[in-house]
């Protein structure tokens, strides 16, 4: 019974050699990361293009709408940025196991 037991706790260890190099992979979040990253200074830029010609137009409702569109663009810049040192971190303290 014993033996049993412990055959099948080490067929419960993960197996660290089944996922490529890590450096792929690294890439491959970082390259991710960066197409997130630059869609969300995208995202500001048009948003603080339509605010400027709601305001001109004195369209009100749209120009609050474009401001809440570059809160929102911000946030996700903000997060992908975040996102990305986090990956990184998660990706060194993986290569120390």
């Amino acid at each position: 019974m014993t033996h049993q037991l412990s055959f099948a706790v080490a067929l419960a260890r993960p197996d660290f050699g089944a996922v490529g190099s890590s450096s792929t992979l690294r890439h491959l979040v970082g390259a991710l990361l960066a197409y997130g990253l630059l869609t969300a200074v995208l995202m500001v830029v048009v948003c603080a293009a339509m605010w400027a010609l709601a305001s001109a137009q004195g369209n009100w409702h749209a120009a609050s709408k474009a401001k809440t569109g570059i809160v929102v663009a911000l946030a996700g810049a903000v997060l992908t940025g975040g996102a990305l040192s986090w990956a990184n971190w998660l990706l060194d303290l993986g290569a120390t196991l």
